[in-house]
């Protein structure tokens, strides 16, 4: 390491040490009329104090000083000068209070020993100030010994005394202002636990909502699926009646379809009856909420292709890798995988502008692998308005099927969507 690169660290030390950390202060007008209050009452106080020790109507300090006792016009506008100096700050002391607390110890360094009262209090309540409200961490903690050392550099009998009149309102206000501020505690904890309970509530029930609409829809489509194999059972098996007589073969061919068919049915009706009891309120009617039966049949894998051509065709490259024995799989179990596609590429074209994407989709021999990735890309406009209620609807399409979902950034940046769906082994 040169010499150059050593002396840039310790500049850089240096400037972290000073460096303001945390936010600005926000006053309100309360804090600022209590400061005005505060500094109005301590430079009243320091005032009195001097006029009273000058005029010897209460002689509190004995020790003799080498500047002596203050008995000219000069020693009282000294004073009263360094009680201003002191007591004008504070009214800063929130905003600016490591300054504050420099300048009252100034005036406290310029203080005679003999009147040392003058300047203690206000040294306090800079050094506390200083302590709550400074950004500069490091600088603080460094004056705050300096500033204890000057308010303890009087001897034995200079030190500030209370006057006998004054200890009960010095015990009676603390006690009162420590049982309004346990209060006013109280209080705002109790009014944010209240919101805090409310925000939950809020958020569990727009959860639950978007649970359940997408149940509701996962529950139409998967009401299509059965509807579809249903209408090819009932054209197979009237196809098996005409040609029964005369064609034996071709009627068992016909009737085998429709016992594949009548079983893939009794399996996607189980789920929708699962999704049913899980959402009553808001699931589809069995008959197809009153619309018409539609006879085509809902996406599956073998439609990948159009849809990540479509995908291409707004400029976004995209590939499909398909690993393991492809076959036909339920119904509902490539409507899902198919789902899953759709949706983490409708995501990546909203968040990762400029991104591309690969797709892999693994046979394996008990479960289905859909895995979509990208290289990652900036927000697009449209990224803001997004309600995420895609993902919900995914975890509830593949819980219907036992499946799992995981999505998370990848190492090297980007982003993943992996689903696994147990499938019967073949």
């Amino acid at each position: 390491m040169t010499n150059a690169a050593a002396v840039e660290q310790l500049r850089d030390a240096a400037r972290s040490l000073i460096r303001p950390t945390g936010p600005v202060p926000r006053l309100t007008r309360r804090n600022r009329l209590f400061d005005m209050a505060l500094a109005a009452v301590v430079g009243i106080t320091m005032a009195h104090y001097v006029t009273d020790n000058l005029r010897g109507e209460a002689t509190r300090f004995t020790v003799p000083s080498p500047l002596g006792q203050p008995t000219g016009s000069g020693d009282l506008i000294l004073l009263l000068s360094l009680a201003v100096a002191a007591s004008a700050p504070l009214l800063l002391r929130r905003r600016h209070p490591l300054t504050v607390l420099w300048i009252v110890m100034g005036a406290t360094a310029l203080t005679p020993p003999y009147a040392a009262r003058l300047t203690f209090y206000a040294c306090v309540i800079a050094a506390y100030s200083a302590a709550a409200y400074s950004r500069h961490r490091v600088p603080t903690l460094a004056s705050l010994p300096l500033a204890v050392l000057l308010v303890s550099r009087v001897r034995d009998g200079m030190a500030p005394t209370v006057p006998d009149q004054y200890v009960p309102l010095l015990i009676s206000v603390p006690l009162v202002v420590a049982a309004i501020g346990l209060r006013t505690w109280k209080l705002r904890a109790d009014e944010g636990r209240t919101r805090l309970s409310r925000l939950e509530r809020e958020q569990a029930a727009a959860l639950r909502r978007a649970v359940e609409h997408e149940r509701g829809r996962i529950a139409r489509e998967l009401h299509d699926v059965v509807t579809h194999n249903v209408s090819v059972m009932v054209i197979q098996a009237g196809a098996a009646r005409k040609v029964m007589a005369t064609a034996p073969e071709d009627a068992r061919e016909a009737l085998l379809a429709v016992e594949a068919g009548g079983r893939a049915a009794m399996s996607e009706l189980r789920h929708v009856m699962g999704l049913l009891t899980m959402n009553a309120d808001d699931a589809p009617d069995p008959a197809g909420a009153g619309r018409p039966a539609d006879l085509a049949p809902l996406p599956g894998l073998d439609q990948l292709e159009g849809l990540t051509g479509r995908v291409r065709d707004t400029g976004v490259p995209v590939t499909v890798t398909v690993t393991g024995q492809p076959r036909p799989l339920p119904a509902g179990v490539e409507l899902t995988a198919y789902r899953v596609v759709q949706e983490a590429l409708t995501n990546m074209v909203k968040h990762a502008v400029g991104a591309s994407a690969a797709v892999t989709v693994v046979y394996g021999a008990d479960h289905l692998r859909v895995e979509v990735t990208d290289t990652g890309g900036t927000p697009g406009p449209a990224a803001s308005a997004g309600d995420g209620r895609g993902l919900i609807g995914l975890r509830e399409r593949l819980a219907v099927y036992g499946g799992t979902l995981r999505t998370g950034p990848r190492p090297l940046g980007g982003y993943r969507v992996q689903a696994l769906i147990p499938v019967e082994t073949p």
